[in-house]
């Protein structure tokens, strides 16, 4: 008999084992603490539940006025995200230093809520200060709209303030008084009139025009930063938070394609790789997602994007960053825009001491030298190298001497520290970081700069990755600056189409 219970036993563990053995794992993540603006909380409680559900991580929802929780946060200093309900509040965080990445939610706007049907023919602030009319308000102190609309009203303000029935620190709490019939109106979010009953909306002009957003951002004080971003990708995703927000009557905005962990697919030209690699890779790091980065000559890049037709392809690049705005126009049509982030010096390349007396493009020319010089079809520095050539009519006697044309400038470089070049043309980055076996001749200065563009697909689904990449990097000047770079990512944006290029330039 106890043989057989052991027998039992022992049967009943390696069940017990094979069913955890298939059961999928879940990641034991600490829980995530959410600031949420009160009018808001319906929607985001719902996400929270179906986050948890799906990713096994617990959602913590404080909610209030979001002048109140911007109190709490610049006091404790703790959290992972924080929901506010206007941009001003959202401003104020910034300026406290609380936040970071920030994920637009919906568009609010402030409107003048009365009871089906109106029935007190509340249309006007006129009609708002007859003796006869209840009216809450938020508190200005505490909750956003109330903030807003005091703005909006100026004077105004005053006035309606001075007669209101209640003030109340929540958006929510005056909505519910308008609805329980304690009052005649109340001015609220447009958004959160659906979420009480018996309850529209009035017209009052001077509010007609006016938006918010709602938005999303992660706190300084975040522990977990990656499990912090999945969340708010999650409450912005078309597929997870977008339908929850429709279906209770918010204006969604749109975020990126969800993924737990989303690859995002770089193109960039070899001459950013020794400011950007490990950026890249932090960039990575924090927001819990997978780079695949393509450093290749800008050539290659553009034929590569090419042979894949359209960006349909999963593999087109979701970011660009190229050596010089000569290779935007090829990919136009998916990059339109792009912010000029860097700018890297052309140079000649010698030996320290320039031992062969090179000091002008014309000496590489001489008969016997063993000059390196790059593709122009594969990559930006060849493309540059051939345009200026062509244009001081030294392409030909150059070339004759050309031993090696090779993708990217670090390839001359190598073979320079082989001893099989003499000379060759490289951006001055390359050589940076070797200034005891290197010097660098100077060119023309019309004619030297190569200015690097940072562009996102249009249509990426990845889309809002690739601009928080452009945000972090456009905050890591100094990094870019110890690499040899010069620093432009301060300027706005260009279009595409309009980047127009110097006839040197032009030559085929």
């Amino acid at each position: 008999m106890l043989k057989k219970l052991i027998i039992v036993l022992c049967l009943g563990a390696a069940a017990v084992a094979a069913w955890m053995a298939l059961k999928p794992a879940r990641t034991s993540s600490p829980p995530l603490t959410v600031f949420c603006a009160a009018g808001i909380k319906k929607p985001v409680e719902e996400i929270a539940a179906a986050y948890q559900k799906e990713t096994g991580t617990e959602v913590r929802l404080q909610y209030g006025g979001t002048g109140t929780l911007l109190s709490q946060l610049k006091i404790t200093k703790q959290g992972d995200l924080f929901i506010a309900a206007d941009d001003g509040a959202l401003a104020d965080a910034k300026k406290l230093g609380v936040t970071r990445e920030e994920f637009p939610l919906v568009i609010q706007k402030p409107v003048l809520a009365v009871a089906k049907g109106n029935p007190k023919h509340i249309d006007s602030l006129a009609a708002l200060k007859n003796p006869g009319i209840k009216l809450a308000l938020a508190n200005p102190e505490a909750a956003s709209i109330g903030r807003v609309v005091k703005k909006l009203l100026g004077p105004e303000w005053d006035a309606l303030a001075a007669k209101a029935a209640v003030m109340k620190p929540t958006v929510t709490e005056i909505a519910a008084d308008l609805s329980l019939g304690a009052v005649d109106a109340a001015i609220v979010w447009d958004s959160v009139i659906p979420q009480f009953k018996g309850l529209e909306t009035a017209p009052l002009p001077e509010l007609a025009k006016h938006e918010e957003h709602a938005t999303a951002t992660i706190l300084s004080s975040s522990q977990q930063p990656a499990e912090a971003l999945r969340f708010a990708r999650y409450l912005t995703a078309p597929e997870k938070g977008g339908p929850i927000f429709k279906k209770q009557g918010f204006n969604p905005v749109p975020g990126d394609k969800w993924a737990a962990r989303p690859d995002l697919i770089i193109y960039s030209g070899g001459v950013n790789r020794p400011a950007i690699e490990k950026l890249l890779q932090q960039f990575a790091t924090r927001e819990g997602i997978t780079l695949t980065t393509v450093f290749n000559g800008c050539g290659i890049l553009c034929a590569s994007m090419k042979t894949m037709q359209d960006s349909s392809n999963p593999k087109f690049p979701d970011v660009y960053y190229a050596c010089d705005v000569c290779f935007v126009p090829p990919v136009a049509e998916q990059f339109p825009e792009a912010i000029l982030l860097t700018e890297a010096e052309i140079v000649i390349a010698v030996p320290k001491g320039n031992p062969k007396g090179i000091h002008t493009l014309a000496d590489l020319a001489r008969p016997g030298l063993r000059v390196g010089i790059c593709n122009a079809e594969q990559s930006t520095i060849g493309f540059l190298t051939h345009s200026m050539l062509k244009s001081m009519n030294l392409w030909d006697s150059v070339s004759k001497n050309a031993s090696s044309q090779v993708p990217t400038a670090d390839f001359l470089v190598n073979q320079m520290r082989t001893g099989s070049l003499d000379a060759a043309v490289v951006y001055g980055i390359n050589i940076n970081n070797d200034k005891a076996h290197f010097d660098a001749v100077p060119l023309p200065a019309d004619k030297s700069k190569a200015v690097q563009p940072f562009a996102v697909r249009h249509d990426s689904p990845n889309q809002q990755i690739g601009r928080r990449l452009l945000a972090f990097l456009r905050g890591q000047r100094t990094s870019f600056e110890d690499a040899g770079f010069v620093w432009k990512g301060d300027t706005a944006p260009v279009k595409s189409a309009d980047i127009v290029l110097p006839d040197w330039l032009k030559q085929k």
